[in-house]
């Protein structure tokens, strides 16, 4: 009977968290972050009581493998830094911050900001297009809860917009939009998605001229029922986002507007390196730890103040 992954060295000791994080943010030596030499470090051992803290001998700074990254200024251990990225890398439909609180035993506001910087790692910056000669990008857009301030009216006006391109064989790419009419959406498509990539949706009039920009473009009518004629069809798009919503109403239940961009790349992430295309738990988790370098987001920055100060309900910070 083999042990839980939980039980590794890394996710329980914190001078291993610390070798690690070291291991895979410095594959050539550790890295000062104030002058940017590489090599000419020593770790200060028997001096401090702070785990993973280096000397750097040309300017003579003290550092951590923290600085410049998701980490920076966290009070919480490396190894449960360690442990919440992989929970969130392997839970297919997301983990909540109330769930992450009682497992790591932190606040349920520190769990929530620690999400939320995990978030951020998970994050694509400067993504290259998707498709290409040979390729099929799926287009949809979906709702998931109400607009802050707008009355519940016929139609989807008063819903969130969530729009994605998925490449089939691929991975996914997801937008908060502000609406779905053409001018929303088109100069989104052609940021995202190369000219020479056919494209396949449904026969929803924002998308009618879609071959005017990309190699080819089909639909099927849903209105009629119809799902599919060979492999023309958007189901690909569909099962993301069956994934998609029941992790926000199923895990997540609620979040705020301005959050919403931030769940959908949690999402796009664990799609985009799924195991069919190869990528296991740990190698996901790995992925996610990769991305925390050269990103900082501070607990103003998600607005956290103005959540707490209504008693850090689940609800209003964002997570069941």
């Amino acid at each position: 009977m083999t042990d839980s992954i939980l039980t590794d060295l890394h996710f329980r000791d914190e001078d291993a968290a610390f070798a690690y994080v070291e291991a895979r943010l410095w594959p050539h030596g550790p890295a000062c972050p104030k002058c940017g030499v590489i090599g000419e470090a020593g770790k200060l051992k028997g001096k401090t009581t702070r785990p993973g803290l280096w000397k750097c001998y040309a300017c003579r700074k003290p550092f951590t493998v923290r600085m410049g990254t998701v980490f920076e200024s966290s009070h919480i251990e490396m190894h449960k830094w360690l442990q919440a990225i992989y929970l969130m890398s392997s839970s297919k439909k997301g983990i909540s911050s109330n769930q992450l609180h009682r497992t790591l035993r932190i606040s349920l506001k520190s769990a929530w900001f620690l999400s939320h910087r995990i978030r951020e790692a998970m994050t694509t910056l400067n993504p290259e297009p998707m498709g290409g000669p040979g390729a099929i990008v799926e287009i949809d857009e979906t709702f998931i809860g109400r607009k802050e301030g707008v009355p519940v009216g016929p139609g989807y006006n008063h819903k969130r917009a969530v729009m994605s391109l998925v490449e089939r064989g691929k991975g996914s790419r997801s937008f908060h939009v502000d609406a779905t009419s053409a001018k929303d959406l088109l100069p989104i498509i052609k940021a995202h998605v190369r000219p020479d990539t056919h494209i396949m949706t449904d026969e929803a009039g924002q998308y009618a001229h879609l071959n005017k920009h990309f190699t080819e473009h089909d639909f099927v009518k849903h209105s009629l029922g119809q799902y599919g004629r060979g492999d023309i069809h958007t189901n690909t798009v569909e099962g993301f986002y069956s994934v998609f919503k029941r992790g926000m109403k199923g895990i997540y239940q609620h979040c705020a507007e301005k959050h919403l961009h931030r769940y959908v790349t949690e999402f796009d992430f664990r799609y985009s390196n799924r195991i069919r295309l190869g990528v296991d738990d740990t190698q996901r988790a790995e992925k996610a730890l990769l991305g925390v370098v050269g990103k900082r987001l501070t607990y103003r920055t998600t607005g956290g103040k103005a959540r707490a100060s209504r008693g850090e309900r689940a609800s209003s910070l964002g997570a069941s």
